[in-house]
């Protein structure tokens, strides 16, 4: 098992990582395009009309941009919308509502993403580094090691393509819209912090500059990353933020999660209800539960001590059915002992839901389609 601790800076690529996307319209703030556009010897208001395509209209299309010139148009397209995301292989399952796509980057660089709709809403779990260097045992991202991080607009081409997607009716269900964006795909976010905070703010930023999302319906996740967290809190966008703990003790969270070598239960844990005291927002404890690991009795009664001893109401408990990876000895609990886990949660007064766990059956652990191509 994994026990070596990770340095902390994990926001630069491992060697042999891949060189830096073309610089792309999604990566460039309001003021950022219209400069960009003048350069093009464009008018100013070029920028708005661009954006309300690839934002509103979710398309880069030059033919579809009938309201510019058609002399600047494609020369607009191939200055300002390079091409960052290949699909290579998409899988569905759950009847066609949940899709995972793998995308080739422009160097070469492989990552996921998974759309998945539901009665009430649509989700969308994004990639926000190729790889992870956070070596997780029981994770196929963290298995991989850390390639490179992406760029602001190589995530929000993913958040765009579901989107299109969506609206254009083609998952079951007909036509809507994407309303929830989850960084729970390969990677730590909080490792990318200023690529992920730049996406948030392109997903919350109103049409046409952005999205239109609400940041309530935008989670956040992390192995903890204790000052990262603490940076989080500040920003004054209350999203959801979703720790990966996976362990309430020191000598088990250390061999799961190796990171914890340099920020510990109690630290992570603080940040977290000091996140709920910035925001006003429940955090979210994830929880994967592996068999005769992490999932006796006694951790469920431990985990439940430790988030009421920060007080209540502040947490919302999922533990997650551990989706294996072929060939591994990690496997998901037993029924009855995930029930009794459960059970001793909301005994304790935590709130506490079993996340709805989708695509099992199309490799739907994050970075096992990547690691079949290597």
């Amino acid at each position: 098992m994994t026990t070596t601790p990770v340095a902390l800076n994990l926001s630069t690529p491992a060697r042999g990582a891949r060189g830096k996307p073309p610089k792309h319209f999604a990566d460039l703030t309001p003021a950022e395009r219209v400069a960009k556009v003048v350069e093009l010897g464009e008018k100013p208001l070029r920028a708005k009309q661009l954006a309300t395509h690839y934002f509103s209209h979710l398309t880069s299309d030059p033919s579809a941009m009938t309201d510019l010139p058609a002399s600047s148009r494609d020369a607009l397209v191939e200055a300002m919308f390079p091409e960052l995301l290949t699909p290579a292989r998409t899988l569905r399952a759950d009847g066609g509502t949940t899709v995972k796509t793998l995308w080739h980057l422009f160097d070469g660089a492989k990552v996921e993403s998974v759309l998945m709709r539901y009665a009430n809403r649509s989700t969308l779990c994004v990639s926000s580094q190729a790889g992870c260097g956070m070596a997780c045992p029981f994770c196929a991202t963290g298995q991989l090691g850390l390639t490179r991080n992406l760029s602001p607009a190589e995530i929000i081409e993913q958040v765009r393509s579901a989107a299109r997607s969506l609206a254009a009716g083609e998952v079951p269900g007909g036509d809507t819209r994407l309303s929830n964006v989850v960084f729970m795909g390969m990677g730590e976010p909080l490792a990318n912090y200023k690529t992920v905070m730049a996406t948030v703010r392109a997903l919350t930023a109103p049409t046409p500059e952005g999205f239109g999302m609400s940041a309530r319906n935008i989670t956040v996740s992390t192995v903890g990353l204790a000052p990262a967290m603490d940076r989080l809190a500040a920003e004054g966008i209350p999203v959801t933020l979703a720790l990966s703990l996976h362990a309430p003790d020191d000598e088990l969270r250390s061999e799961l999660v190796p990171m914890n070598e340099k920020f510990s239960v109690k630290q992570v844990l603080d940040s977290a209800r000091r996140y709920f005291e910035a925001t006003g927002r429940r955090v979210s404890i994830e929880y994967a539960l592996m068999r005769d690991i992490n999932d006796q009795a006694w951790r469920a009664d431990l985990l439940g001590t430790e988030l009421n001893r920060r007080g209540r109401g502040w947490v919302h408990c999922n533990p997650i059915p551990l989706n294996p990876t072929p060939g591994s000895k990690w496997t998901a609990s037993d029924p009855a002992v995930e029930a009794e886990f459960v059970a001793r949660l909301r005994a304790h007064g935590i709130p506490t839901t079993v996340r709805d766990t989708r695509g099992s059956d199309i490799d739907g652990a994050c970075g096992q389609l990547a690691a079949e191509e290597d």
